[in-house]
């Protein structure tokens, strides 16, 4: 077992993410959980919906390697060509 010397701390969005999960893009389906971050394995355009929103954005030249600090609730297959996409919490 691994001693965690912060688990007693609050956390924050700003914080280092703790659990992750692989994003599969849907158009018509929201992602379980509200990323707190989402990170982009492979380059190319997100097309998603905010989780503040219900209209999509497409966000265009996402660097592969990055992690980008947006909650999202849905990622739409349609003109999304990034890949390994994982939402960070």
């Amino acid at each position: 077992m691994s001693l965690d010397l912060f688990s007693a701390e609050k956390i924050e969005l700003d914080a280092p993410s703790e659990q992750a999960f692989a994003i599969t893009p849907d158009n018509n389906n929201d992602l379980q959980l509200v990323t707190r971050g989402l990170y982009v394995g492979g380059a190319g355009d997100i097309n998603m919906i905010m989780a503040g929103d219900s209209a999509p954005v497409l966000r265009k030249n996402c660097i592969a390697g990055m992690v980008y600090p947006w909650r999202v609730k849905r990622v739409l297959s349609d003109n999304t060509t990034a890949t390994n996409l994982i939402g960070d919490l």
